[in-house]
């Protein structure tokens, strides 16, 4: 049963009684009041049960026959806010009076058509619940004409050897009724006027779907149930070079061949829309006798035609609570249709999405032979140095209004502005509904269709790249959820309903968690099956979409060590750990040699030391995670105590170089700017709880933690000083606890022009010199020393490798009391200091001077004028020409020249040739993506002229 999801249920009349449960009247119809009432000291249940409650709740729904509660839930889950809270009758008995029309909210259809009700209860806090023999939901009957289907159980699927029996029985209340039993959509039996109905379905040779119709007057109910034959699986070698999934054939349009690894079961039936769903004995699947896969190829496709299918899994002899059938989408799925979210995905984001399959239940796949490949613009990107990162962490849902992929490429200038070099995707692969954060994957090879078509991400990826720009995707492989076919495949299902956890039979997850941080099913990573997934899910991204990083969530979740409850061990070093994530590591390298992996880890510093010192000579070494908000919110806020933020440099955490991604934000931390106006400092004249203060305190921030090198990141619109509180609800409201942490949230930084806010927009602008700084300029990728701990911390970003005449110390200093201050910057050479805020250079402190710093201000000196092109540098002169102009490959300069630097619009270096060069140079380009360009010539007299090249 999926909590998630309210898949709770109850009802009672005598024709379906427990013995926990009565109801007053016996029998009752949805407009008419009932009592429920509870026993909870009876033996009946073995789901936990209630002790002692100081009080129960009823989570129940109504519906069908077939989904008891498809018609409305009511309860939340953990809540003790009255909504299902029962009273207490004494001796254990509990009872709450509804009215099931109202309660529900019902329309006049759906409570003329109601037939069940299903429930579960549990105490205030929901870690005690109460359930029916078997781990079952309680199901009711409402109204007084109920129909039980005795044999074989109503949904079940009867596994059959051909030519066998099918002994089918049913009964029913008040009175006599009509009973027709169809089979394939052919009438095969009907009886009139009777209350209990049999009948044999003889020599049975043909997969069979029946459906059983009872009429009594103007009451109709129907209960539907399968036969399936054993179509005695065929031994026969697989064609080498399959893989899991679809095995397109790249000669030959009409043909796919599926393959699935499905071991201890018996035999699996492919259906689809190639046989209407009714495979017969040609769509079973053949099984490898080497490997014990199942496989089967499928003939006589259309190209480009949309075809769907599920794999049929069946196991004869289940282990106890298990299913003897699984209807399964492919595990390898890379775009699937789905009966519960699919219906909510607005054509805008996915047109002309395809329609799920009528009569279906669950995800199914889509199967389509001959696809046209996207056409890519940019097929070498260069990715930026790790040492230069900057990442915009990304929340699609939550960035702007249409929740797609369209809208972050509609603001490409966005990005591009504020000079950032990557674009971090929190999940975007196949999550259980659409308004998610993505972590409840469940299929990890699937881009989500509430973000839009694989075309429209491989668009928004290119025009990334052609922008100078690097796409990370946050990766949940550490857990899966309860609609991941491999969950489903070997699961315990006690109650039926098709949902479960894993069994012991499970070759990919552990029943029981390995860590203390464990969230849906907990794969086991030392399984060579799950490598073999994780493996494929890496290949998918990177080469299917050019993907230039991961970044790999709750890394910690990646051990076998471990209980659930031994936080210690958790926390501590994990040599299986650190030996399968390195594995993985270096599996992404060697598809891409320059592949960004990030792990957050959030742990001790000797197990991510391991990570960021391996390979670390190679130039590669694994990234991590580095939370700071702590520290910069004490900052920012105006408090001392705790405002260290030497953490912030990879060298205090014992790494050889810089591959800590530090941040002050993140989409898991409360927002700063909410809490300095919650609870910033004042001294009266001064206060941070005010709006504008607290906005110009940001621009400080981002002075001293984004120059720290190494990596660093920005989460999304904290460039603006978003002060909306990680907890806010969907009605805008905050939640005194964490309950809203996942809600939607609201867009004021477009529905209020935020960029048009001169306050807000001084962040922005801020941040984004800081950044040209970091990414152009070769000092901030050598050393720092970070003094820190009060209100003015001071940094030195260094690198003495650099030649004198070029940009190779900077001092960062600032102030976060609420008072005026005067600093001593203790420059470390005498002579003229730059700043570096002006992009001119022409802004001079002496080093002997003093520098006073207003309230939440900061400066940033450099020994020498920052090289990084300025907006109102001199573009439009004519002196020097550029040609040919528009160029492919290469162009030439009219004059000698001793620098010639290539800019993107936004002021970022992208490429640059030092020497004595000749006016018959030639500058080569063809590695640079198509875009408009600046370059800026400096001859031998130190001059600058900058001109605009196109690159076609």
């Amino acid at each position: 049963m999926k909590k998630t999801l309210l898949s709770f249920l109850l009802l009672t009349a005598t024709y379906f009684s427990y013995a926990q449960i009565t109801t007053n009247p016996v029998t009752f119809n949805t407009t008419e009041t009932v009592t429920i009432t509870v026993d909870i000291t009876s033996s009946a249940s073995n789901c936990n049960g209630l002790s002692n409650p100081v009080k129960v709740y009823m989570h129940s729904g109504i519906g069908t026959d077939s989904d008891p509660w498809g018609y409305g839930a009511v309860g939340n889950w953990g809540q003790d806010d009255g909504v299902g809270e029962m009273t207490n009758n004494g001796n254990g008995k509990w009872s709450i009076t509804i009215t099931p029309k109202s309660y529900y909210s019902l329309s006049d259809a759906q409570a003329n058509s109601a037939t069940k009700m299903g429930m579960v209860f549990r105490n205030a806090s929901g870690n005690q619940e109460l359930k029916a023999t078997g781990c079952s939901d309680f199901k009711i009957g409402v109204g007084s004409f109920q129909v039980a289907l005795n044999a074989p159980s109503e949904n079940s699927t009867s596994i059959l050897a051909s030519g066998s029996s099918l002994n089918i029985s049913a009964s029913n209340t008040s009175g006599n009724a009509n009973y027709s039993l169809s089979a394939n959509g052919s009438t095969i039996d009907s009886k009139s006027g009777i209350s209990s109905y049999t009948f044999t379905h003889s020599n049975i040779t043909t997969n069979q779907d029946y459906i059983l119709t009872v009429t009594q007057g103007q009451n109709t109910r129907t209960k539907s149930f399968s036969a399936l034959l054993n179509p005695g699986t065929a031994s026969q070698a697989m064609p080498s070079g399959l893989e899991n999934g679809i095995n397109y054939n790249p000669s030959d349009a009409t043909k796919a061949t599926l393959v699935l690894d499905a071991p201890l079961k018996d035999f699996v039936y492919v259906a689809g829309s190639f046989n209407d769903w009714s495979p017969s004995s040609a769509y079973a699947m053949k099984k490898d006798p080497s490997s014990g896969k199942f496989w089967l190829e499928l003939t006589g496709l259309t190209s480009q035609k949309i075809e769907t299918y599920q794999y049929w899994v069946v196991d004869e002899t289940p282990i106890t609570d298990s299913p003897v059938m699984v209807k399964t989408a492919d595990p390898f799925s890379t775009l699937v249709l789905s009966p519960f979210d699919d219906p909510y995905i607005s054509a805008n984001t996915y047109p002309n999405l395809p329609a799920y399959p009528s009569g279906q239940e669950r995800e199914v796949t889509v199967l389509q032979t001959g696809k046209t490949p996207y056409s890519w613009q940019v097929t070498n990107f260069n990715k930026p140095k790790k040492e230069d990162l900057v990442i915009y962490e990304v929340l699609i849902r939550d960035f702007d209004s249409d929740r797609n992929v369209q809208d972050l490429i509609d603001r490409i200038d966005y990005f591009k502005n504020l000079n950032i070099n990557a674009i971090q995707l929190m999940p975007i692969m196949e999550f259980e509904g659409n308004e998610s954060w993505g972590y409840n994957t469940s299929f990890h090879m699937a881009l989500d269709k509430f973000y839009g078509t694989e075309d429209k991400f491989k668009e928004f990826i290119d025009l990334c790249h052609q922008n100078g720009i690097a796409v990370i995707l946050d990766i949940a492989l550490n857990h899966a959820y309860g609609r991941n076919p491999m969950v489903r495949m070997w699961m315990k299902d006690g109650d039926g309903d098709g949902w479960g956890a894993p069994s012991s039979e499970s070759p990919y997850f552990n029943e029981e968690a390995k860590h203390t941080y464990n969230v849906g099913m907990d794969f086991n990573h030392q399984q060579p099956r799950t490598q073999y997934y994780v493996e494929r899910v890496v290949n998918h991204w990177v080469s299917e979409f050019n993907i230039d990083g991961f970044r790999w969530d709750l890394t910690k979740g990646f051990t076998q060590q471990c209980t659930s409850n031994d936080e210690a061990c958790t926390n501590g070093y994990r040599t299986d750990r650190v030996a399968i994530l390195k594995q993985y590591a270096d599996y992404s390298w060697s598809l891409d040699a320059t592949h960004y992996v990030i792990f957050e880890h959030l742990g001790g510093d000797l197990e991510e030391q391991s990570w960021a010192n391996y390979r670390e000579a190679e130039d590669k070494g694994i990234m991590l995670w580095g939370k700071m908000t702590n520290p910069y919110n004490q900052l920012t806020m105006g408090f001392a105590p705790n405002s260290d933020i030497s953490r912030m440099g990879y060298k205090d955490r014992g790494f050889k170089s810089p591959r800590l991604v530090g941040y002050a934000e993140s989409h898991d931390e409360e927002r700063l700017m909410y809490k300095n106006l919650q609870y910033g400092a004042s001294n009266g004249a001064y206060d941070v709880k005010d709006l504008m203060t607290s906005l110009s305190r940001m621009e400080a921030m981002g002075a001293v933690s984004l120059t720290i090198p190494g990596p660093k990141m920005i989460w999304h619109f904290g460039a603006l000083g978003m002060d909306n509180s990680i907890f806010t609800c969907n009605d805008g409201t905050v939640s005194a606890d964490d309950s809203c942490k996942l809600d939607t949230k609201p867009q004021p930084q477009w529905t209020d022009n935020w960029l048009g806010d001169t306050n807000r927009k001084s962040i922005y602008d801020t941040w984004s010199r800081i950044n040209a700084l970091k990414i152009n300029e070769a000092v901030f990728e050598g050393d720092y020393e970070i003094t820190s701990g009060d209100l003015n911390p001071r940094i030195r970003v260094f690198d003495t490798n650099l030649p004198s005449s070029q940009l190779n110390d900077v001092i960062i200093i600032s102030n976060f009391d609420t008072t005026a201050i005067t600093v001593d910057p203790n420059f470390t050479t005498n002579g003229t200091w730059h700043d570096l805020m002006d992009a001119s250079g022409n802004t001079t402190v002496q080093a002997t001077n003093a520098v006073t710093l207003q309230p939440g201000t900061f400066k940033i000196y450099g020994n020498m004028p920052a090289n990084t092109l300025s907006v109102n540098d001199n573009v439009w002169k004519n002196n020097f020409t550029v040609y040919p102009n528009p160029t492919q490959n290469s162009f030439k300069i009219n004059k000698a020249a001793s620098q010639v630097s290539l800019y993107s619009v936004t002021g970022q270096l992208v490429k640059q040739f030092t020497g004595d060069f000749s006016k018959t140079q030639n500058y080569d380009v063809s590695d640079v993506p198509a875009n408009i360009y600046f370059v800026r010539i400096t001859n031998a007299s130190g001059q600058n002229h900058t001109v605009k090249l196109v690159k076609q």
